[in-house]
């Protein structure tokens, strides 16, 4: 992948595909990462242990069926998710589409960046008594980060290789941490923590819209790496072990960990005390020390790459004309800016909404790939492609519309799960459209 073509406007060449496993290496990595772990935080603290198992369960379900349809056309088709869109939504319609997902993919960049030097900042300082500058850490976590996806996925490949077998071991230590103080029984016969009392209340729905919201862009553009996979049956896998295995079991340790720590009641809603702060205290309770620094920056030097892979990936897609190299420095400052406005305080908005917004996406793809127009998914369409295809365009927007509103309680909920609205609404809609509008694109 030297030549830079993976980051063309073209599918990926027979020379470049891989075996499955090493790109559910770096899928996996994914799970390692300070969002998933402050998401199985989040969801244990709102819902009773057995309800917080219920909806961990069915967000990552929700999540694994988004995965494997998408993951498996991109190993199908050979193309990134943002060649898919084009194809979709039409050139103008996939511009608009691919600009938001970079908006997003650029929040998630700084979203990151803030995590890691928020958290390595006082672990330095607990461990070492070192202070070191905020700035500094994100500048160098950063210079990492453009560096290897500059080198694209082969670089991001061997790092997820290298670190997965320290992760899961610092995971387990987690979940032995859990189980010291309760028993499985004793955990299931736990109630809600007092925080998830009154205004902090959760149902079970809101937990399962928590847990998509928190990884369902990853399942969206999974085919940016699944593209890789020599055999498509591997994206299935693949999509399986990231979010059925790896990420709903480092939820569930990190929850259970909480849970059985005491920090909700203690600590979670303290003034002045951060998301980072818990799960920092979480992870010097069980004396994890180094293994903390290499969740942290493992964890987040892998899936920031990725985001940043994915959006150079998504401005390419849109600008063809424009230098890859200095295309992801540029990207990569923006990213460091982001973290330095501390967008962290807007994490649960951030991740509610998100689901609710990018999910329509994939309905119309997969409609749209399965069922209207599956010839249409090669390098002649982008080469000739239609300008806007109205009915996606128009499904994608109502269906994210409607389910904010019903999420926000101005219409009826019809499924008690706003990503599972969304997904539905925009594909039947689509599906509608363009059997009733002769004309489906311009």
């Amino acid at each position: 992948m030297e030549d830079g073509s993976e980051f063309s406007a073209v599918p990926i060449r027979d020379d470049q595909l891989v075996a499955w496993p090493r790109v559910a290496a770096i899928a996996a990595m994914v799970g390692f990462s300070l969002p998933t772990f402050l998401t199985g935080l989040e969801v244990f603290a709102g819902l009773s242990p057995v309800d917080a198992m219920w909806a961990l369960f069915w967000g990552s379900l929700i999540v694994t069926f988004v995965g494997c349809i998408t993951g498996y056309i991109g190993a199908a088709d050979r193309m990134s998710s943002y060649l898919l869109v084009r194809v979709a939504f039409g050139d103008k319609g996939a511009a608009f589409v691919n600009i938001a997902f970079a908006i997003s993919l650029m929040g998630w960049f700084g979203l990151n960046i803030n995590l890691f030097m928020d958290t390595v900042g006082r672990l330095a300082v607990d461990m070492w008594g070192m202070n070191i500058p905020k700035i500094l850490l994100a500048i160098l976590a950063s210079f990492c980060m453009m560096i290897t996806t500059l080198i694209g996925f082969k670089a991001i490949n061997a790092l997820s290789t290298l670190l997965i077998p320290v992760l899961i071991i610092v995971t387990a230590l987690f979940t032995k941490s859990a189980f010291a103080n309760h028993s499985l029984s004793e955990f299931l016969e736990m109630e809600e923590p007092a925080r998830a009392v009154g205004e902090n209340a959760m149902s079970l729905g809101d937990g399962i819209s928590w847990v998509v919201g928190a990884i369902i862009i990853g399942a969206i553009i999974l085919p940016d790496i699944t593209r890789f996979i020599r055999e498509k049956s591997g994206a299935v896998y693949t999509a399986i072990i990231c979010y059925l295995i790896v990420q709903l079991l480092v939820m569930f340790a990190a929850g259970l960990a909480g849970v059985s720590s005491g920090v909700f009641e203690s600590y979670f809603d303290a003034e002045g005390v951060s998301r980072t702060d818990v799960i920092l205290k979480l992870m010097l309770d069980v004396n994890l020390g180094i293994g903390a620094f290499i969740i942290i920056i493992a964890g987040s030097w892998v899936l920031n790459s990725l985001n940043l892979y994915s959006t150079v990936l998504s401005t390419k897609a849109t600008f063809p004309k424009l230098n890859t190299k200095w295309l992801t420095i540029g990207l990569g400052v923006v990213g460091v800016v982001a973290a330095l406005l501390n967008i962290l305080g807007a994490f649960e908005i951030f991740l509610w909404y998100l689901s609710i917004i990018f999910i329509p996406v994939a309905g119309v793809l997969i409609i749209d790939r399965f069922f209207i127009r599956p010839k249409v998914y090669n390098l002649a369409t982008l080469s000739d492609n239609n300008t806007l295809n109205i009915p996606a365009f128009t499904a994608w927007i109502i269906g994210a519309v409607v389910a904010i509103l019903a999420d926000r309680g101005t219409i009826p909920n019809i499924t008690g799960i706003g990503a599972m609205d969304a997904l539905l609404l925009s594909a039947v809609l689509y599906f509608i459209f363009t059997k009733f509008i002769s004309k489906v694109s311009i």
